[in-house]
């Protein structure tokens, strides 16, 4: 079973850890869609991302739960998800409730529960230092 996931993964913490072991528990290959530079901006503000695209990729594929790293530029990952047609989406607990991009392209999603980590509050406590 071929899993996906996506996110920013801009200054990578536990809680990412957490979603990719839980993400590769769900099948056999996990690939994970990173958002670029470009498209961070647009959705974060012109002080992001942190760490760039092409280190942030670097990072992830060396985490042993992750099969496949793609960068897309699109502001959400649905072309990627036609592209690759993975069986299982797997999204964070701050998903529920909310339209799961791509949730009507997959046999199933999946929300992985672990919460209390954010990028963006690490960045506005490293701020406040």
């Amino acid at each position: 079973m071929k899993v996906f996931t996506n996110g920013c993964f801009d200054v990578l913490h536990v809680g990412h850890i957490r979603l990719l072991e839980f993400a590769k528990s769900c099948g056999d290959y996990l690939i994970v869609g990173i958002n670029s530079d470009r498209s961070i901006r647009l959705i974060k503000g012109e002080d992001r991302p942190i760490i760039f695209e092409h280190e942030r990729k670097e990072i992830l594929e060396s985490i042993r739960w992750v099969d496949e790293v793609i960068i897309f530029h699109e502001p959400n990952p649905l072309s990627l998800i036609k592209n690759i047609q993975p069986d299982i989406l797997v999204k964070g607990e701050d998903w529920r409730g909310k339209r799961i991009i791509g949730s009507n392209i997959v046999k199933e999603v999946k929300l992985f529960t672990h919460q209390g980590h954010s990028t963006t509050n690490i960045i506005e406590k490293i701020k406040r230092v």
